[in-house]
């Protein structure tokens, strides 16, 4: 009777808009962290016309998404991971499945066919116009590109590289009443040397190249600070542009103040080029939901106004949400729910879901796979594969061949892996090894970040070992301007495996304290970071498991996600004569559980 209450009080306060007061510094402290989601892969589709956000658990970070017609399209950073630029497909903004991928490779295809960890696909944004969908993405070393397809499912063209500045990110393009052709962007401070700008440059009239050098329309560093629930705060790390049109005025919708203490803000001018006067629109407040910001407006037939962006998850990636979005008369947008009478809102869990013409049934995207036919949209490379990794001539199951590789996996390309899809759950394979004949070929089932691990099988002289192998601080971070040696740590059972042995990862969150920002003012979400703990276990009949090995806290990689997956491999630097005779690893299943 008690969660039937909470529940009816949660849909009522959220599908109101209701007015929320901030509260003390001391009260946001003391308040208590949100329910834990139910076990399992997450649906955010409740069955009772509401939704929980997030509507998205996995780590699609920076979505972006377009309306066409009654379907809603969403595509998100890839990074390093291959196929890049997910495309996933929503009748109602709550449910969605991935469709496709709009990048086969990362290019240039060289450079990236060993793992860049924190380079290849950035911040995307994805169009439609006149029968043809568009996505502009940036790599931040190479400038920014563009993909093009009539099917959102694809084909999609061969990257074209629209504009080359230097440490150009975050693209967004806008085609106006004349048809006039515009790209805003932002700038990576890294590779710029100077940030917290955003820029509008003329295109071509099909979008494939820039005209001009472009002008600043916002330079955070010259701006008044802005209204926020944390005080007056001023405007930095402003990328993440979109822009829109409505009402005479032009809007460019932009995230401030970084990832996690970040809010959303919006500026507006009566002409493309300004001057633009800008605002807070949502920031945290007092919920959990850190950021909240980078995303997209969305306009439904219904004629609702939708906002969709991330909030960074740590661990578990940037993992996206929906908040409802309303036009005040004064001609500014309120994102979530109005903290009291300011002109900012926060973040909603529970809502009403979207009014749409039929309500599609729940969904998340695939997660398990039987291998029956190939593989799922939903595995990724770490880098542009070679097109021996995987034998796609073997149906039932996969095999991955022994790829020779060096030892740290994190320098590995060949790890073939999955976004996390819940927050408490476990993940299951059956692993066959065959080594080609050489010591120290292995396979295993993996947990992967900055710190990774992975239970699985490997060739010894005296035959194959069951193993759980942990290696922290994988990514030789610099420290002190030296870097940091690794080492991976290596359990062995005592038992000889002679056929398939299944293994399992079980998932878990943990909270992490954090110290204080050496800020002013500062959101009480940044206080803490959330982890998984991962259990291991195996079984050699399927049905009876024992647990193997220490428990390990997982790390997120580089803007990325902790992520889970598969993989094969040789000892690094295997000789030539032996490299022919290379070995594979079979698995029969990939199965997502409680």
């Amino acid at each position: 009777m008690r969660s039937t209450t909470l529940a009816s009080l949660l849909l009522a306060a959220s599908c109101t808009l209701p007015q929320v007061h901030a509260a003390t510094p001391a009260a946001k402290a003391a308040r208590a962290v949100a329910a834990p989601m139910p076990a399992g892969v997450w649906m955010p589709d409740q069955g009772d016309g509401t939704f929980i956000n997030p509507i998205l658990n996995g780590d699609y970070s920076d979505p972006d998404v377009v309306r066409v017609g009654d379907d809603f399209y969403l595509t998100a950073s890839s990074f390093t991971n291959v196929p890049g630029l997910p495309v996933l497909h929503s009748k109602d903004l709550v449910n969605w499945t991935l469709i496709g991928h709009a990048l086969a490779k990362n290019v240039p295809e060289a450079h990236h066919a060993v793992p860049r960890h924190g380079g290849g696909v950035w911040a995307p944004a994805i169009r439609h116009r006149e029968g043809r969908f568009y996505i502009y993405y940036p790599d931040p070393d190479f400038g920014i590109f563009m993909v093009s397809a009539t099917d959102p499912k694809g084909p999609w063209s061969a990257p074209v590289l629209v504009d080359d500045s230097k440490g150009a990110i975050d693209p967004a393009p806008f085609w106006d009443d004349d048809g006039q052709a515009w790209l805003v962007h932002a700038f990576a401070g890294s590779r710029a040397g100077f940030k917290n700008v955003v820029t509008l440059k003329k295109m071509s009239a099909d979008g494939t190249r820039t005209l001009d050098a472009g002008r600043r329309i916002i330079d955070g560093d010259r701006l008044p600070k802005a209204a926020t629930s944390q005080g007056p705060t001023p405007w930095f790390t402003t990328e993440g542009p979109k822009l829109y049109k409505r009402g005479g005025y032009y809007y460019v919708f932009v995230p401030s103040g970084s990832v996690k203490g970040g809010w959303q803000g919006v500026f507006r001018a009566r002409h493309i080029e300004g001057p633009y006067e800008g605002r807070n629109v949502m920031d945290q407040g007092d919920t959990a939901i850190n950021g909240p910001h980078q995303g997209a407006w969305v306009h439904t037939p219904a004629g609702e106004d939708w906002f969709v962006h991330f909030s960074d998850t740590d661990s578990y990636g940037r993992r996206v949400f929906l908040q409802p979005m309303h036009w005040g008369a004064d001609g500014w947008p309120v994102i979530g729910a109005r903290q009291g009478k300011e002109h900012y809102g926060e973040p909603v869990t529970r809502h009403r879901k979207p009014k749409v013409a039929a309500q599609p049934p729940a969904t998340a995207p695939v997660a398990s796979d039987e291998f029956d036919d190939g593989r799922h949209l939903g595995w990724q490379w770490m880098a542009n594969p070679m097109a021996d990794w995987v034998d796609g001539g073997v149906k039932g199951r996969l095999r991955l061949k022994a790829v020779s590789s060096p030892a740290n996996l994190w320098e590995a390309g060949h790890l073939l892996t999955q976004k996390l899809p819940g927050m408490t759950f476990s993940v299951t394979t059956s692993i066959e090894l065959k080594p080609g004949g050489q010591p120290g070929e292995r396979a295993g089932l993996l947990v992967y970040g900055y710190d990774y691990a992975w239970i699985g099988l490997e060739n010894t002289p005296a035959g194959q070992r069951l193993v759980q192998a942990t290696r922290l601080d994988a990514d030789l971070g610099v420290n002190k301007g030296k870097v940091q040696q690794s080492s991976e740590t290596v359990l062995a059972a005592p038992l000889e495996v002679t056929g398939p042995v299944h293994v399992r990862l079980s998932f878990s969150p943990v909270e992490v304290a954090e110290p204080a920002p050496d800020v002013p003012h500062y959101w009480h979400s940044m206080l803490r970071s959330t982890h998984a703990r991962v259990t291991f276990s195996y079984s050699l009949d399927g049905v009876a498991f024992r647990p193997f090995g220490s428990a390990f806290t997982t790390r997120p990689g580089r803007w990325v996600g902790t992520q889970v997956g598969l993989f094969a491999q040789a000892p690094g630097g295997t000789p030539s004569n032996t490299a022919t005779r290379a070995g594979y690893a079979e698995f029969d299943y990939f199965r997502f559980g409680r």
